[in-house]
């Protein structure tokens, strides 16, 4: 489906784009463009690379003109660009405004107006019940897509998102934190052992991606069903595949940090679509005739429970072990660990 096309992806030089350009650049596909504001990145990308079907564009989604002027011929956009750091978010929430909600507006509208066909955007799990910024932001980001998705056909542009949690070793992630902290021998900073997270690696991430842009429709959201692990079981299967001696050192929940991470709510869960392996979150279509809402609700809502880190399978810490030797660098580390 992506033979002889062109994909942008927004904040390209990132964790989700290096795995989109692995899965990617030995396949038929014409053209992969990275969007991103990171001079730097691109560089040392570009130098990695050295391949002739990835082109770098300077630019940020801030900037209406950069995205135009990057965005001619593109097929398939996949919208990775955003402010994620929860502490960055707080204490500059304007900034998480400009790029997660404005940022993410300038490109759909250039998207739309210079006939790209589909575009699958990124959010997280912050984004339901959001209590920081950075979530807050991600929500509205969602409500922006499934706005101007109401307003386009099949035929023109298809708008849809993905929502995942927390991806293993991604920018932000404290997996590659305790890393360090066990081979300088110092204790691992642990918030709240009891504190849950979903697990996804990055080709989970890519996979939903690809899950969604072949399924979406216009307004869809779609949702991984991941496994998840409280921060003591991933301390724990860290100390015991790195062989360490590093104790844990609780230090005490951060400000803007939840204790479980909510995937899909219970308001969504009542319309959502179990797929197997994904939820299907369908567009909200209602109009803004208020009146038929007020007189009827649904009781359901009430009873049914959100899809959250406290609900979903936890993980042991021996498939913790496992799912952590899926990182190159933690199977670099310790392959040699055999795990029960």
């Amino acid at each position: 489906m992506f033979k002889d096309k062109v994909l942008m992806i927004t904040g390209g030089t990132g964790s989700f784009g290096n795995a989109v350009l692995k899965r990617f650049l030995n396949t038929d596909i014409k053209e992969i463009r990275i969007f991103s504001r990171d001079e730097k990145k691109q560089d040392d990308m570009r130098h990695k690379l050295q391949n002739p079907k990835v082109k770098f564009y300077i630019g940020n989604v801030r900037d209406r003109r950069s995205i135009d002027n990057a965005i001619k011929g593109v097929d398939y956009i996949f919208h990775a660009a955003a402010l994620k750091q929860v502490p960055s978010c707080e204490f500059f929430p304007i900034e998480a405004v400009k790029t997660n909600i404005l940022g993410t507006q300038n490109l759909l509208d250039s998207a739309v107006e210079n006939g790209v066909k589909k575009i699958i955007v990124l959010s997280t799990d912050k984004a339901v019940y959001p209590i920081n910024a950075m979530g807050m932001s991600k929500a509205m980001m969602e409500k922006v897509m499934i706005a101007k998705s109401r307003n386009l056909s099949e035929t023109e542009t298809i708008v849809c998102g993905t929502r995942y949690g927390n991806v293993m070793s991604s920018r932000g992630s404290v997996i590659p934190l305790f890393i360090d902290q066990l081979k300088q021998g110092k204790d691992l900073t642990v918030t709240d052992p009891k504190m849950t997270r979903f697990m996804m690696t990055l080709e989970d991430a890519v996979n939903l991606v690809l899950y969604a842009f072949k399924e979406g429709n216009n307004g869809d959201i779609f949702v991984q069903k991941a496994p998840s692990a409280t921060l003591e079981i991933l301390a724990k299967s860290l100390i015991e595949l790195y062989n360490s001696n590093s104790k844990i050192n609780i230090i005490g929940t951060r400000h803007g940090e939840k204790i479980y991470e909510t995937l899909v709510s219970r308001e969504e869960m009542v319309k959502a679509e179990d797929l197997g392996d994904y939820f299907r979150i369908p567009c909200d279509t209602r109009d803004l005739n208020y009146e038929k809402y007020l007189e009827q609700g649904q009781e359901k809502v009430s009873q049914i429970e959100d899809y959250h880190s406290h609900n979903t399978h936890q993980l042991t810490t021996d498939e913790m072990k496992q799912l952590l030797q899926k990182l190159p660098e933690v199977y670099n580390d310790t392959k040699d660990v055999k795990i029960k």
